[in-house]
């Protein structure tokens, strides 16, 4: 089992595929890198989908993340990859991503973005 930042997102078969139910992930530690100055960015996720037939595997979920830390992203920018590669990943029903990032420069910024189906 690997521990090192991946972004290899893993899937299990959702256990109630006939019923619409909310999943929701907060990740309160996640960080890349200001792609203008190089300077770490830290923000909380906030993810909550309505899975169809495969559900996020938390794990991979917790590489994923891991794996931006060293990468420089305009905020925008990544809070719409993560969407991207999630949805890819599992297909769900509906997706919502926040991207809610610390203040720098006097700027508290939030990212939200929706997918579905």
């Amino acid at each position: 089992m690997t521990t090192e930042p991946s972004k290899d997102l893993e899937t299990f078969p959702n256990p109630k595929p006939g019923r619409d139910y909310e999943i929701v992930f907060e990740i309160p530690e996640f960080t890349c890198l200001c792609p203008k100055t190089g300077q770490p960015d830290f923000a909380t996720f906030r993810i909550r989908y309505v899975p169809d037939e495969l559900c996020l595997e938390l794990k991979a979920l917790k590489l994923y993340f891991w794996s931006f830390r060293d990468e420089g992203h305009f905020h925008e920018a990544v809070t719409n990859r993560i969407l991207d590669d999630l949805v890819a990943a599992c297909r769900p029903r509906r997706m919502w991503v926040e991207g809610d990032f610390f203040v720098r420069g006097g700027i508290h910024t939030v990212v939200k973005v929706d997918y579905a189906a």
